[in-house]
């Protein structure tokens, strides 16, 4: 089972996680919204929405026609409701969600390594949620070479998985995704930066 563990990084109330410190935003403003004035995003799905600001963001671009986020905890459903607009918002687990539409732009962001095995949840992306040309973009603070990240699980108590990047890159090539890329977001002299994935049905 795929399911996302019981327990998660707490988030500040704009979203950006604790454990790290570091602010993750521009990197998801940059490329979600000024790429897709440009590319077209008619439907979004946000994966872990938290308190719903990506979702809010890419729902005012007039290109978007859906904007949907999901989260399993309904605590931050009700947060994101109260704060929404146009866009919807859903408490369900990720193992259970049956979307009714395919998504154009798929955003995660400090989800999967919550997943026990996320290769499951990727290769579900890409072959049911994903149209054709959709794009996965996923943003994760914990891997191998952020060694800032190394004993967020004990901090945490929960388990959480730690693969290399390379790992992560190789997890969306075996869904089949293609034009994978990846790149360290906010990379400073004291922070490897967020990890950076995206790929294209």
């Amino acid at each position: 089972m795929s399911g996302i563990r019981n327990k998660r990084v707490q988030h500040s109330p704009e979203g950006a996680p604790h454990l790290g410190g570091h602010n993750w935003r521009t990197h998801t403003d940059t490329f979600v919204l000024d790429h897709y004035k440009v590319k077209g995003c008619n439907s979004f799905l946000d994966i872990g929405c938290g308190n719903g600001w990506v979702t809010r963001r890419v729902s005012t671009n007039s290109l978007c026609s859906k904007a949907i986020g999901i989260d399993g905890a309904e605590q931050m459903i009700k947060n994101a409701k109260s704060r929404g607009g146009s866009e919807e918002y859903l408490c369900t687990n990720i193992d259970e969600y049956n979307p009714e539409i395919k998504f154009d732009l798929i955003h995660s962001m400090e989800v999967m390594y919550y997943l026990s095995n996320p290769g499951d949840i990727i290769q579900k992306i890409s072959d049911l949620w994903l149209k054709d040309n959709g794009r996965l973009i996923i943003g994760i603070d914990l891997y191998y070479e952020n060694n800032d990240s190394h004993n967020w699980q004990e901090k945490v108590g929960t388990p959480m998985l730690m693969l290399k990047e390379s790992e992560w890159i190789e997890l969306l090539n075996k869904a089949g995704l293609k034009e994978v890329q990846s790149w360290r977001a906010n990379r400073g002299d004291e922070w490897a930066g967020t990890l950076v994935l995206t790929g294209k049905k």
